[in-house]
C-alpha cells in the first residue's frame, strides 16, 4: 500500500480549500501549523519491577472557535506527524458540525496489546500528569481514540480531578455513565454516519434498503450494520471484512448474528454461511452503499476506478487519498467525507461536557435526535458548498470548516 505522511495530506488539503476561500498568506501560514505542540516522557514501573520511558504528545491544533477537542490513542507507530493531522482534522470535523470547540489530539508511543491492566493504568495517569497544566473544560478535553477506551478515560479524569483538587468530570469525555458520561454515546460515530447515508440517498435518489458493505467491523463497523437496516428501515448487507478476513453473502448477513459471532469468535471469519473473498473485494462490490470502517489509504488511485457503490461513507479517518478523491468524483461515487461522515462521536462527546457542566443528564433519545439535527444540518451544508463551489465533497466539507475557523481567526484579531 502507498505510503503518505498523514500531516502533509492535511496540509495540502488545507491549501486546496484556501486558494478557493482566498484566504491571506498569514491566514493560509496559521492554519497550516498546530497552535501548542507538547512532547513529555513517562516513566512507568512495569510489573516485573523495572521503569520504562515512554515518548508522548497532545497538540493543541486551533482553539479560535473554542477549547481544543480530541482523542488520545496508545499505538506502537505512533509519530509527531500522524497527532499533527490529526488534531487538524479534528479542527475542521468541530467546525463543520458548528460545535464550538476546536480541535486536538494526544497519543503515547507503546504497544498496548503486551501491557497489562495495572500497567495502562499507570500509563494513563502518568499521560495526565504531564499534561495536566494544559487540560481544562476551558483549554482542552481529551477523548479515547485507538487502543483507549471508556475505562482510559476514568483513570484520567481521577488522575486530573486528584492533582486540581476539584470534581470535573467534563474534561474528558466518552466515560461510563456511571461517572458522568452521556447516553448516545456507544453507538454516535456509526450513528452519525448513517444520518448522512440517509440524506444522501434523498438527494442522489438512492434506494437506502438496497446491499451494503462494510470495510473493518471494529466498534464503527458493527454499530453501521445494525443502524442501517433500523435508521433506513432495511437493506442486505453482503461483503464485510475485519482484520483477518472478508466474507461474501449475494443472500445477505443477519446484522445481528454477524454481530454477535465476531464478539464471540473475534473474527467474522467462518461466519455460516458465507464465502471468503479478499480485503479488495468488499471495497470493490456492487453495492449502493460502501462504509469504509478500518484503515486509512484504503482506497487510493490504485483501486478507486473500481469502486462501484453510489456511496462511498467514510466512518474511519483518511480511507481515501487524495488522488482517489478525484476519480471518485469523476466516476459520480459520491463520498461522504471522514470529517463530516464520523463526526457523530464528537458531536455527543460536546453533549457530555454539556451535560457534566450542569450535572443534569437528557434521555438517548433526546441525544439521538439532537445529533440528528447536528449532522443533517452540516451534510446539507457540504451539499451546498459542493454546488456553489463544483469541487469534490472532501474539498467542499474543508471548505466549510476552514472558513468558519478562519472567519474566527480574523474576528479575534489573530491575522
Amino acid at each position: 500500500m502507498e505510503s503518505y505522511n498523514s500531516f502533509n495530506v492535511a496540509q495540502k488539503q488545507i491549501l486546496d480549500a484556501a486558494k478557493i476561500l482566498n484566504l491571506d498568506a498569514a491566514t493560509i501560514d496559521l492554519l497550516s501549523w498546530p497552535q501548542n505542540e507538547v512532547k513529555f516522557t513517562i516513566p512507568v514501573r512495569m510489573d516485573n519491577g523495572s521503569v520504562k520511558i515512554f515518548h508522548a504528545w497532545r497538540i493543541r491544533y486551533n482553539t479560535a472557535r473554542g477549547p481544543a477537542k480530541g482523542g488520545i490513542r496508545f499505538h506502537p507507530d505512533e509519530t509527531v506527524d500522524t497527532i499533527r493531522a490529526l488534531a487538524c482534522w479534528m479542527t475542521w470535523k468541530t467546525a463543520v458540525v458548528d460545535l464550538p470547540l476546536g480541535g486536538g489530539k494526544g497519543g503515547v508511543l507503546c504497544d498496548p496489546k503486551s501491557m497489562s491492566l495495572r500497567e495502562l493504568e499507570n500509563l494513563s495517569r502518568g499521560y495526565i500528569r504531564g499534561v495536566a497544566e494544559h487540560l481544562g473544560i476551558d483549554k482542552d478535553i481529551p477523548a479515547p481514540d485507538v487502543y483507549t477506551n471508556p475505562q482510559t478515560m476514568v483513570w484520567m479524569m481521577d488522575e486530573y480531578e486528584t492533582i486540581v483538587h476539584r470534581h470535573q468530570p467534563g474534561v474528558l469525555t466518552d466515560k461510563p455513565l456511571q461517572v458522568g458520561g452521556t447516553q448516545g454515546r456507544r453507538d454516535a460515530t456509526a450513528r452519525g454516519g448513517v444520518v448522512t447515508v440517509g440524506e444522501a440517498c434523498k438527494i442522489l435518489g438512492v434506494n437506502p434498503k438496497g446491499k451494503y458493505a462494510i470495510q473493518g467491523f471494529g466498534n464503527a463497523g458493527q454499530r453501521a450494520a445494525l443502524l442501517h437496516q433500523e435508521l433506513l428501515g432495511g437493506g442486505t448487507l453482503v461483503a464485510v471484512s475485519d482484520s483477518r478476513g472478508a466474507i461474501y453473502n449475494p443472500k445477505g448477513f443477519n446484522p445481528k448474528e454477524l454481530v454477535t459471532y465476531k464478539l464471540t469468535s473475534g473474527s467474522i471469519v467462518g461466519f455460516p454461511g458465507s464465502a471468503p473473498i479478499s480485503h479488495d473485494d468488499v471495497l470493490e462490490a456492487d453495492v449502493e452503499v460502501l462504509y469504509p470502517a478500518a484503515l486509512e489509504n484504503s482506497i487510493s488511485e490504485r483501486n478507486a476506478s473500481k469502486i462501484k457503490a453510489k456511496i462511498v461513507c467514510e466512518l474511519a479517518n483518511g480511507p481515501t487519498t487524495p488522488e482517489a478523491d478525484e476519480i471518485l468524483y469523476n466516476n459520480r461515487v459520491h463520498v461522504i467525507p471522514d470529517i463530516l461522515a464520523s463526526a457523530g462521536g464528537v458531536t455527543v462527546s460536546y453533549f457530555e461536557m454539556v451535560q457534566d457542566s450542569y450535572s443534569f443528564f437528557w434521555d438517548e433519545d433526546v441525544v439521538h435526535q439532537r445529533l440528528d439535527q447536528k449532522l443533517t444540518k452540516a451534510y446539507h451544508s457540504v451539499q451546498e458548498a459542493i454546488k456553489e463551489k463544483k469541487v469534490h465533497p472532501r474539498l467542499a466539507a474543508m471548505i466549510v470548516g476552514v472558513a468558519r475557523v478562519a472567519e474566527a481567526c480574523k474576528l479575534r484579531g489573530w491575522v
